[in-house]
C-alpha cells in the first residue's frame, strides 16, 4: 500500500485554494499534477547547464546531451523496448500519431482499408482521415457496445487482407474502459496488419510491456504521467520506423547536406528535427524516475480502490448515471445527473474547489453514441483520497439540489 500523505507533500500544487475552498484536484485524465522531484530537474537544468545537444564539445552540452539522452534509455526501459533508439521524442501524443499518419501517405493507396475504434479520442481519428483523403485508402470503424466495451466480435469481422493499420487507444479517455489490446494486437496481425496503440490514458496506470505485446507503434505524452506538457513519445519498432520518410526536415535529422542532395540520419534523429524540448524530455525521465520509486502496479492497485469507492459513493445520488460499465477500467468516472448539463454541474464544483472536465473530451463521437451533450468526468490519480471523493459527492447532491 503507498503512502498517500507522504506522496501528496510532493506535490505543492496540492495545497493551494481555489475559491477560498482546498484544491481537489479531479481532471488527472486532462493533464496529471507535477511532483516537485519533477519541477527540480527543469530548474536544475536552466540553472546549471543549459545547452543545446548533439552539437557542442563544450561542457554543458556534453552535460545537456547526456541527460536528455540518459532520459530517451529510462522511457526505454520503462516500457520494454528493444532499443533507445525505437523511442522518439515528440511534443506529445498528438504529434506522435501524426508523423505515422504522414509517413504512411507515400504506402497506402485505393483498397487499402484502416480500422478506428469508435471510443477514440478526436487526435486518433481526424489524422487518420486526413490520411485517407490523401491516399483514396478507406476508415472503417471498430463499433462500441452500450456498457463501453468494443464489439470484439464486429472486429473480427472488418479485418481482412485488405487492413493496413488499426488504431486504438489502451485506455479511453472519456469512458475509463481499458481495452483487450493483447486481443486487438493479435487479431490484427494475423491479417498482416499493422497497429498503434495510444497509450496516453494507460501509460499513468497500467505497466505496458512493448515487447511481450509486440506492438507495431505506441504513442504517449509525459504530461499524463506526473511530466511537463510538451513531450512525449512515438515508438515503433526499428524496420517500420525506417520504413516511414522523415516527417519534418531541418537540423538534427540529417546525414549530409548539399544542394544537390541531403541524406538523413539514422533512428533516432531522423524523427527528431530542431532544437527539441531539452528541459522536457529530461524531466519526462525525472518523472519515470518517481512513477517506478512508488511502483505502477501499487499505483494501479490504489486507484482500483479509489474507483471502487466513489462508483458506490456516486452511485447512491438519485437520477446520476455513470457512461462505461465496462469490467475493466481505470479511475475515471464519466456521469451525468439526470437532465442537468455537465457544465452547470462542472461549474458550481469548481466553485468549491473541485476540479473536474466537462464536455465531450474531445470524443464526440462516444457522445452521440449516447445520445447526450457530453458529460462530468472525475479522474483519479494516486495522489487522490476518499476524503477528496466525499466532497465531490457532497458536492454534486448541492449542484443537484440548485439546479434541479
Amino acid at each position: 500500500m503507498i503512502d498517500v500523505a507522504r506522496i501528496r507533500e510532493d506535490f505543492p500544487i496540492l495545497n493551494r485554494k481555489v475559491h477560498g475552498q482546498p484544491l481537489v484536484y479531479f481532471d488527472n485524465a486532462a493533464t496529471s499534477q507535477t511532483p516537485k522531484q519533477v519541477i527540480n530537474s527543469i530548474v536544475d537544468y536552466y540553472e546549471n547547464y543549459n545547452a543545446n545537444i548533439h552539437r557542442g564539445v563544450h561542457a554543458l552540452s556534453q552535460e545537456a546531451t547526456d541527460a536528455y539522452e540518459q532520459a530517451r534509455i529510462k522511457i526505454q526501459k520503462h516500457f520494454n523496448a528493444a532499443h533507445s533508439h525505437e523511442i522518439i521524442f515528440t511534443s506529445g501524443t498528438t504529434h506522435a500519431i501524426n508523423i505515422i499518419a504522414s509517413g504512411y501517405q507515400t504506402l497506402l493507396g485505393p483498397g487499402d482499408e484502416l480500422l478506428v475504434s469508435a471510443m477514440e479520442h478526436h487526435s486518433n481519428i481526424v489524422p487518420w482521415q486526413m490520411l485517407c483523403e490523401k491516399t483514396g485508402a478507406q476508415l472503417k470503424v471498430i463499433p462500441m457496445l452500450p456498457n463501453g466495451t468494443l464489439d470484439l466480435e464486429a472486429y473480427q469481422k472488418l479485418l481482412s487482407p485488405r487492413t493496413q493499420l488499426v488504431f486504438v487507444n489502451h485506455v479511453s479517455n472519456a469512458l475509463g474502459t481499458i481495452n483487450p489490446i493483447e486481443k486487438l494486437i493479435a487479431a490484427a496481425h494475423a491479417v498482416d496488419a499493422k497497429i498503434v496503440i495510444d497509450g496516453a490514458q494507460a501509460a499513468p496506470h497500467i505497466a505496458t510491456d512493448l515487447q511481450q505485446l509486440d506492438l507495431d507503434y505506441y504513442v504517449t505524452s509525459a504530461h499524463k504521467i506526473c511530466g511537463p506538457t510538451g513531450v512525449g513519445i512515438l515508438y515503433g519498432k526499428s524496420a517500420l520506423l525506417n520504413l516511414l520518410p522523415p516527417y519534418q526536415g531541418g537540423g538534427e535529422m540529417i546525414a549530409t547536406v548539399t544542394f544537390e542532395k541531403t541524406t538523413y540520419a539514422g533512428l533516432p534523429h531522423k524523427f527528431e528535427a530542431g532544437t527539441p524540448n531539452i528541459a522536457g524530455g529530461i524531466a519526462f525521465g525525472a518523472a519515470i524516475d518517481y512513477i517506478q520509486s512508488i511502483g505502477i502496479d501499487a499505483i494501479a492497485a490504489y486507484e482500483e480502490e479509489l474507483l471502487r469507492y466513489a462508483t458506490a459513493q456516486l452511485s447512491k445520488i438519485e437520477g446520476l448515471k455513470i457512461y462505461g460499465q465496462a469490467p475493466h477500467k481505470t479511475a475515471v468516472i464519466s456521469f451525468n445527473v439526470g437532465a442537468i448539463h455537465p457544465y452547470d454541474i462542472g461549474t458550481i464544483l469548481d466553485k468549491m474547489g473541485i476540479a473536474v472536465r466537462t464536455g465531450h473530451h474531445c470524443a464526440q463521437p462516444i457522445m452521440d453514441y449516447y445520445q447526450i451533450p457530453g458529460t462530468v468526468r472525475a479522474s483519479f490519480s494516486f495522489y487522490n483520497t476518499k476524503e477528496e471523493i466525499d466532497r465531490l459527492v457532497v458536492a454534486v447532491n448541492k449542484a443537484k439540489m440548485m439546479l434541479e
